[in-house]
């Protein structure tokens, strides 16, 4: 019979982990910690961006223990007057504010005294409406198919831009300056849709440039009197002269094209500017 006593103990200890090791749940807390404060940064960054001073003023009187001595300091009138310490909209404001044409100093500070939301919906609606009237009135006759190709239309941060321009065969102003059958077949018709709106307007004439070995610089004084030409046959048309917001010349400075000699760069702008304070 073998002798067992000589034989070693062997005693095995089983390590256990607690939280069950990388599957446990603490990761998962941390993580939760980290995407809460990134998403904190991220509004803190869009507010810092879409914010006025007074607007950031009143968000931090709203949050702030202290009782604040500054004239303006919430976001209201009074205890907040019933509004949020944030503009009236979130859309790009004129000035200080939102709506309110002509706001109270404590009205200011929560943002209420440019264009509001409405007027700038009712604005872009009524532009892209201007505009597929303009085009589709291309297409009434052969007449006005003719002049409407040398008309472009495009939204801008002013408003709606109506372009006219000349073309290789079909100038837009003759020779002695004057405005040839196509502006003054498209006078009317732009003057009888821009009626339908109360927007101001604003008129800009550009020109090719000349060569250099000219006598005389004329291209400051051509362009501001196509400007001018084109006033008198929109405001001849039935446009009302106080509609008129500015008219303007550009001489060459800002071609159509990359050749700055090109006829494509004889043209007058039509801008139907935007609301405003």
């Amino acid at each position: 019979m073998a002798d067992n006593s000589a034989r070693p103990i062997i005693i095995k200890r089983k390590k256990v982990v607690a939280g069950g090791g990388h599957h446990g749940g603490a990761w998962k807390v941390a993580y939760a910690d980290f995407v809460t404060a990134m998403m904190a940064f991220f509004m803190l960054m869009w507010l810092l961006n879409a914010t006025t001073e007074q607007q950031r003023k009143g968000i931090a009187d709203y949050f702030s223990p202290t009782v604040p001595i500054a004239r303006i300091s919430g976001g209201g009138d009074g205890a907040f007057g019933g509004d949020s310490p944030f503009s009236e909209t979130v859309t790009a404001q004129n000035g200080t504010g939102a709506s309110n044409r002509r706001p109270t100093e404590g009205r200011q500070a929560m943002g209420v005294s440019g264009t509001s939301h409405t007027e700038q919906l009712e604005d872009a609606t009524a532009f892209a409406d201007i505009a597929d009237q303009l085009i589709g009135q291309g297409a009434d006759s052969d007449s006005n198919q003719e002049a409407f190709q040398h008309v472009q239309t495009r939204m801008s941060e002013e408003g709606l831009v109506i372009e006219i321009f000349s073309r290789p065969d079909a100038p837009i102003f003759l020779e002695d300056g004057s405005a040839s059958d196509i502006l003054r077949n498209l006078a009317p018709i732009m003057a009888n849709l821009f009626t339908t709106v109360t927007n101001p307007i604003a008129i800009a004439g550009f020109v090719p440039a000349e060569a250099v070995v000219v006598a005389q610089e004329s291209r400051w004084q051509r362009s501001t009197d196509n400007a001018q030409t084109m006033r008198m046959l929109l405001e001849g048309a039935g446009i009302e002269g106080r509609r008129i917001h500015r008219v303007t010349g550009h001489a060459d400075r800002t071609p159509a094209t990359a050749d700055p000699m090109s006829t494509r760069n004889d043209r007058i702008e039509v801008i139907l500017l935007r609301r405003g304070p």
